[in-house]
């Protein structure tokens, strides 16, 4: 089929058939592009009819609009037909209030005043006033383009210093009183308009930028989608701390599911802090500045050209900027102690934390290459952030979240959703009981209405996310009674009612057992508080479709962990059934293609599932089931590999198909798509010292479709940091030096715990803008990511060559070439031994330790104790041919079963140790 690009078509009707977007084609376009023609329907007052000047910037080509002297083109020489700034958009983008790379937004107050007035240059357009400053590119005063109250004289400065590109503001007071600065922001306009782009197209031309929100130390990260260099560094050279990150609400660039929107680099945020953003909590102190009579500040940014997204920690380094590593990132259980590694040329001085002793450091030894060392302990649960100061005075932030141990965060969820969660009220209409329904957590109450009908109804990812999560905890951490709570669910409500159970469309999955239907059904139905005429409020026709694919994967996964509690386990599921729930988790995988085919075509979130499931069809002997699959997930990724970036889905541009594009694209041996798909992600999924931003895969539209605060903005670990954590370790195990694929797929991989609460309650997401910097109110999709942390959850073993053992999921002591690691997943059943590229993994039973001895490369595990769930430890070793090591193992004193597992009887009264060693 040939692709249509619907740009903002699905931006409103996101679920709806294939047959629809059709009809509905030519009226939804004219509507979708009104903004757009709106905008470009106003008055142009950016003086792009008085020309551009072009200037060479060292490694970039700088184009400035003749009368702002704003940003026109920021185009890296190694890049052919590629700006970083929105360059195609500036004409339709010239009006008052819109912003580009240049501006400044000021909230300014006589010292002694209590009110606060703002000032910007992009409210209202005049041309500025060139003038000449010393070996600059070019220089103007902005006094013409700011309100004549202002008491400040600003002059912008485009310079080069050490052969980069700087922008600089020279403010200086020209009023007879002393001003403070209450705010200064610096927007940060590059070209992240997809709109009207293909996916091809956005690849190409088109970027993300991300945050390092560290005070002096902070910078932001700007990358092409393609994950391919160059990447542009924003950083700090002159009194410029990266304090918050502002989004520019108030610019009119139509904001949607293609365009994320603006945001401003706040240097000084107090006054934003006494106003807008005086409910939060906010990543940094709030400042501001006084500038006395006569008094002239600078305040300057550096713009600098980097390789990938892998290379912006090394280019840091050369430009003496600082560099925080954490292990095993920044999202720290209690149970885990730490460790932080700093490299800055300036010695450090001290090191605080806020709360206090929310966090224990201990000073190690430095490393051989000069990195500081620190022990670290999480003490108090919630954020942290550590204020690190060197000799120099620069300050460097650190953002924490400490949570409980994995376990207990993971047991409290599960409890939770079998709980608050738990809905078995009677309910003839809609038939929902009993399941594990949608929870708004600031009411306290199950969302059983919802004018988004998916939310009430059980399917979607808004609605299935809760269930879905607490069939998935069962993976994790087993237990008997929400184990046959599950059962029941499955077994009623979602097979035979989310799920077809018979007739010709058998296996089929419905988009919602919530519906809207007032004229048929009994008056007070409906609550009176809602409103329900929308397009998301379906009728029942619409609520019964079975054409959306992205549901199948949750039922998949769902009859998936049924056959792997049946099958791997003792009395939590009647053993007798594991063929039939392995038989029905691969029958899905097969509708889901005959019946959705057209979304199907897409990876799905959590397409993992159906290679999870054909591999244990293969490894039950179950070859001619395994064949029919394989057959048809191969023709999805034959279709893949034809496509320059296969990444579509009913959105304009997602970062959730990757998933399942890598893992069969990995499986087929596509290692073409298989390392442009990676790289994507990459691009999308930053690595930095800021649990919120590290490993957190780029969303921002979801708030509208499964939170309760609906509206575009970076979401802080939603589902897709999970999910996109399966790529990137899988290709971390194959890639056991690529110390950067570690710490992007563990820091995913925890983001999903993160926003848990304390009592078990987990978030669509958190909220990233400064305004709120909390929890959404409602579970929403929050299941999905569980889905990528379950499946995914593991310890990694590694010996770095600059900062020696260390762990991931794991504590280590070493005694001469013996190292221990404690296991401290929730889980504990995988275990990844880096130097000798082995990955172990149990279907039941837990590894509480294991031992590497480095001279021998054997390994001992200790295995917990017999339950009377699991008697037996069923155990996977692995060997990863790519991994660098030619050594193959095997679990002594022990025989492969059929199913290609090691099962060993365990001991009830005290653990167990087994030897892996060489053939």
């Amino acid at each position: 089929m040939k692709k249509i690009y619907l740009p903002c078509l699905i931006r409103f009707n996101r679920n709806i058939a294939l047959i629809l977007v059709i009809i509905g084609w030519f009226s939804a376009v004219a509507f979708a592009q009104s903004p757009w023609q709106k905008l470009s329907k106003q008055p142009s007052n950016l003086g792009l009819e008085n020309g551009i000047s072009t200037f060479d910037a060292g490694a970039l080509i700088l184009k400035l609009v003749n009368s702002s002297q704003t940003v026109a083109g920021l185009q890296p020489k190694s890049t052919r037909n590629f700006d970083f700034i929105p360059s195609d958009s500036l004409k339709v983008r010239s009006s008052d209030g819109l912003y580009h790379l240049g501006d400044i937004n000021l909230r300014l107050r006589f010292s002694g005043e209590s009110n606060w007035k703002s000032y910007s240059t992009a409210a209202k357009r005049q041309p500025v006033k060139s003038v000449a400053v010393p070996r600059a590119i070019a220089a103007a005063s902005l006094d013409p383009t700011l309100p004549a109250d202002i008491p400040l004289q600003i002059i912008r400065i485009w310079e080069m210093k050490s052969g980069q590109l700087v922008l600089r503001f020279q403010i200086k007071n020209k009023s007879e009183r002393a001003v403070e600065i209450g705010a200064l922001g610096i927007p940060m306009i590059f070209d992240n308009i997809l709109e009207g782009r293909t996916l091809e197209q956005t690849h190409a031309k088109n970027v993300f930028y991300d945050p390092y929100i560290g005070n002096d130390s902070g910078y932001l990260q700007v990358t092409r989608l393609s994950g391919q260099a160059p990447s542009l560094l924003v950083i700090p050279v002159k009194n410029i701390s990266f304090e918050a990150y502002n989004p520019l609400n108030d610019d009119n660039t139509p904001r949607g599911i293609a365009f994320e929107g603006f945001y401003e680099w706040m240097v000084h945020s107090k006054a934003f802090a006494e106003n807008e953003w005086k409910n939060a909590n906010p990543w940094n102190i709030p400042t501001s500045a006084v500038i006395n009579p006569g008094e002239t500040k600078n305040y300057a940014l550096q713009l600098v050209v980097s390789g990938s997204a892998k290379d912006t920690e090394q280019r840091l380094i050369q430009l003496h900027k600082p560099v925080a590593i954490s292990v095993p990132g920044y999202v720290l259980p209690k149970n885990v102690t730490g460790k932080l590694f700093l490299k800055y040329p300036k010695e450090v001085r001290t090191i605080s934390v806020f709360p206090d002793k929310a966090i224990e450091t201990k000073a190690l030894p430095s490393t051989k290459n000069g990195w500081k060392a620190y022990q670290l302990k999480g003490m108090t649960w919630g954020r942290a952030r550590l204020s690190v100061t060197y000799q120099d005075g620069l300050t460097q932030t650190i953002s924490y979240k400490i949570i409980e141990s994995e376990e207990d965060v993971v047991d409290s969820y599960g409890h939770f959703l079998t709980t608050k969660q738990w809905f078995s009220d009677p309910d003839s209409i809609f038939k929902r009981s009993p399941s594990i329904i949608t929870y708004d957590n600031e009411k306290k109450e199950q969302v059983r209405q919802d004018n988004r009908a998916w939310i009430a109804g059980l399917s979607d990812e808004g609605g299935a996310g809760s269930w879905l999560g607490a069939i998935m905890k069962q993976l994790v951490r087993p237990d008997q009674a929400e184990v046959d709570k599950m059962k029941t669910f499955v077994d009623t409500v979602m097979f035979g009612r989310i799920q077809l159970k018979d007739g010709p469309k058998k296996y089929g999955v419905r988009k919602s057992l919530f519906y809207y239907a007032p004229d048929s059904l009994p008056k007070g139905t409906y609550s009176n508080s809602l409103n329900f005429k929308t397009w998301s409020a379906w009728p029942k026709k619409e609520a019964d479709n079975l054409g959306r694919s992205y549901n199948y994967p949750h039922v998949a996964a769902a009859h998936w962990v049924m056959y792997r509690l049946a099958r791997n386990y003792q009395g939590l599921v009647d053993a007798s059934t594991w063929k039939q729930h392995l038989i029905d988790a691969a029958e899905t995988g097969l509708a889901m293609v005959a019946i959705a085919p057209y979304y199907a075509q897409f990876g799905q979130m959590e397409g993992t599932v159906f290679y999870l499931i054909l591999n244990d069809l293969k490894n039950e002997g179950m070859l001619e089931e395994a064949a029919k699959l394989e057959k048809v997930m191969k023709t999805r990724a034959d279709h893949w590999r034809s496509l320059e970036y296969p990444f579509g889905s009913e959105m304009p541009w997602d970062s959730t198909g990757q998933e399942e594009v890598y893992m069969w694209s990995n499986y087929f041996g596509y290692e073409d798509k298989a390392k442009v798909t990676l790289d994507a992600i990459l691009a999308y999924m930053p690595v930095m010292p800021h649990w919120a931003y590290n490993g957190n895969a780029r969303r921002y539209w979801d708030f509208l479709y499964g939170g309760k605060l609906q509206r575009v903005e970076r979401m802080i670990h939603h589902y897709g940091s999970a999910l996109n954590a399966i790529p990137v370790l899988t290709d971390y195990r194959k890639n056991p030096a690529d110390f950067y694929l570690l710490r992007a797929g563990y820091a995913g991989l925890m983001g999903a715990i993160s926003n848990i609460t304390q009592e078990g309650f987990a978030p669509a997401a958190f909220h990233a803008y400064p305004s709120t910097l909390a929890n959404d109110g409602i579970s929403g999709d929050y299941g999905s990511g569980f889905f990528g942390y379950a499946i995914n959850t593991a310890t990694y073993l590694i010996n770095h060559e600059e900062f020696g053992w260390l762990s991931f999921g794991g504590n280590i002591t070493q005694k001469g070439n013996d190292i221990n690691v404690v296991l401290t997943t929730s889980a504990k059943s995988a275990l990844f031994v880096a130097p000798a590229g082995l990955w172990i993994t149990t279907d039941a039973g837990t590894i509480e330790s294991a031992n590497y001895n480095a001279l021998s490369k054997t390994v001992s595990l200790k295995l917990g104790i017999a339950t009377p769930h699991t008697p037996k430890a069923i155990l996977r070793i692995k060997q990863m041919v790519d991994a660098g090591s030619s050594d193959r193992y095997m679990i002594h004193n022990q025989k492969l079963s059929a199913r290609g597992t090691y099962e060993v009887p365990l001991d009830s009264t005290g653990s167990l140790t087994i030897t892996i060693g060489k053939l």
